[in-house]
């Protein structure tokens, strides 16, 4: 029972970029909704609306992405 140094590699990799969005995710978020308060009947709240659909997709793919990681995690550890 060895480990898979090649995916554990990919695996930590994704790791980092999984910190990465953790962090990008909810600040997008925080700033959409911050702008649509602050844009409030202008012809800038349709941009506001566009961040906060990025944001929503941007925690959609987080999530997604936390799952694939911990699965190439996991494969490298255990040797699935």
């Amino acid at each position: 029972m060895s480990t898979n140094t090649n995916l554990l590699a990919k695996g930590l990799k994704n790791l980092a970029i999984l910190v990465g969005l953790f962090i990008a995710a909810p600040l997008t978020l925080t700033m959409a909704f911050k702008a649509l308060k602050k844009f409030e009947n202008t012809p800038k709240e349709y941009i506001s609306y566009m961040l906060l659909a990025v944001a929503g997709l941007l925690i959609i793919f987080t999530i997604y992405f936390a799952f694939k990681t911990f699965q190439v995690l996991l494969k490298a550890i255990f040797n699935n």
